[in-house]
């Protein structure tokens, strides 16, 4: 496995939590739930792709623009996901912003997935790819256990 493998399974998992959120009914537990799951998968994928994808992008200077972009990006997602987390996900209003931040998500995957992958294939080899990935899903796997149990 790479680390673009290893992204994808995460971004898979990503779109299919959006959906999932957006098909549930304004009072049920099961959007509390559904939120509460994206909000971890979002949370531990982003920091974990920042530190072992991102950073290494940054140290070369083709993928300077396009880290930065990335990142800016998780940030407005970051804040996107407060908002939604400090409000009561019960009233009218939350949904649209929950859709908005999916819409988000799905422009951030496809962006990283058609463009800032393409890129960063001819800056790493093919065994940081290996590397990454390994460093990547261990960081991911543990930063979902820990912001699960937050």
């Amino acid at each position: 496995m790479n680390i673009y493998d290893a992204l994808r399974e995460s971004h898979d998992e990503q779109r299919a939590m959006c959906a999932e959120l957006l098909k549930t009914e304004p009072n049920s537990n099961e959007r509390i739930q559904v939120f509460k799951s994206l909000r971890v998968e979002l949370d531990a994928h982003a920091a974990a792709e920042e530190r072992f994808l991102y950073c290494v992008m940054m140290m070369d200077d083709s993928g300077l623009t396009s880290s930065r972009h990335a990142l800016a990006e998780h940030h407005v997602m970051e804040e996107m996901l407060e908002d939604l987390t400090t409000n009561d996900p019960t009233v009218a209003g939350w949904m649209t912003r929950a859709k908005s931040l999916c819409d988000k998500v799905h422009h951030h995957l496809k962006e990283e997935e058609t463009k800032f992958f393409q890129l960063s294939g001819k800056i790493l080899t093919e065994e940081q790819k290996v590397s990454l990935a390994k460093s990547y899903q261990e960081d991911y796997q543990r930063l979902k256990e820990k912001y699960a149990n937050q």
